[in-house]
């Protein structure tokens, strides 16, 4: 009784409520939530300090930068997800701030996007920075296995090379990702015979032009770290995913390289193995076996996980 009545009074505040209604659509940054509120960032983070303290927001730390999204305690994030349900979608201020929040969502796509523009020709080589490609490949060829693939799905695709690594044991495949010049690339790799069961999509990894339950085995490879929100990614790839089906994750462990998201462009350096079952489980899957392969400065790990039946 005592922690929801703690929570009721940390969000029984306008402001406070707004930004319980902001975290709930994305991970944000106090100078983000700054500037959708318009309140000076002293009183913006004495609120977001009673919401984490109420066990109603979660902080997490990346670098010199702290986001802050809905709790993931069970009691007190059934609460923050309750609130924000029943704040009033025809609210004005609460128009204006989605609105706002969807401008910083757009700045931020934009700077990725032109990122993966001046560094599409190169993008294999940036992807193999600090661990080998050739290893990161061996390990993922290793955890499929030689068995048949029917449907096959690379979300981020790129350049499209891990459609060209399974391309000889899938009966079909599709690459999605939202950069022209990716998908261009891509399709001059894959413009061979051998690829002709192989098609390249123009599509949000948010929102994938796939069907319901159609996938046998979906990848994200090196993608995840690019994402606004890592638990939506993972639940639209649980999405397309066939009872069984899998869902292998191949991104690097949690790191403080604050420079791969200045120079790079990354919104998150990297995942604790917490955090992705965290995702995994959300969705509806179960997580698998977890393999690393150590780099310096950076390890690169892969998550593997199964819908459920």
């Amino acid at each position: 009784m005592e922690g929801l009545l703690a929570g009721l009074r940390a969000a029984g505040e306008p402001t406070r409520l707004r930004l319980l209604a902001l975290c709930a659509h994305a991970e944000l940054s106090v100078s983000e939530l700054t500037n959708i509120l318009g309140q000076s960032q002293p009183r913006v983070s004495r609120h977001l300090k009673l919401l984490v303290e109420a066990g109603l927001l979660s902080r997490c730390r990346e670098g010199s930068l702290v986001f802050y999204r809905l709790s993931e305690i069970e009691r007190s994030g059934h609460l923050a997800r309750t609130l924000v349900d029943l704040l009033p979608l025809e609210d004005a201020e609460l128009s204006r701030d989605l609105v706002r929040l969807e401008k910083i969502r757009e700045k931020r796509a934009a700077i990725a996007d032109d990122y993966f523009k001046e560094n599409a020709a190169q993008w294999n080589k940036i992807r193999a920075l600090h661990v080998p490609e050739a290893d990161v490949e061996k390990m993922l060829l290793d955890t499929v296995g030689p068995q048949r693939v029917g449907a096959f799905l690379d979300i981020g695709t790129g350049t499209g090379r891990m459609l060209e690594l399974f391309a000889d044991q899938i009966d079909r495949g599709v690459g999605i990702d939202t950069s022209a010049d990716m998908l261009s690339i891509a399709r001059t790799q894959l413009e061979r015979e051998r690829f002709k069961h192989i098609q390249i999509r123009k599509g949000d990894m948010y929102n994938m032009p796939i069907d319901d339950e159609s996938i046998d085995m979906a990848t994200l490879h090196l993608v995840l770290h690019y994402s606004l929100d890592a638990a939506a990614v993972v639940a639209e790839a649980a999405r397309t995913l066939k009872p069984s089906g899998r869902l292998i994750i191949v991104d690097f462990a949690s790191h403080q390289e604050e420079h791969l998201r200045t120079l790079h462009q990354h919104q998150r350096l990297g995942f604790t193995d917490k955090e992705i079952h965290q995702c995994m489980l959300q969705a509806g899957l179960e997580p698998g076996s977890i393999h690393a392969l150590a780099g310096e400065p950076l390890t690169v790990k892969l998550w593997q996980a199964t819908r459920q039946q």
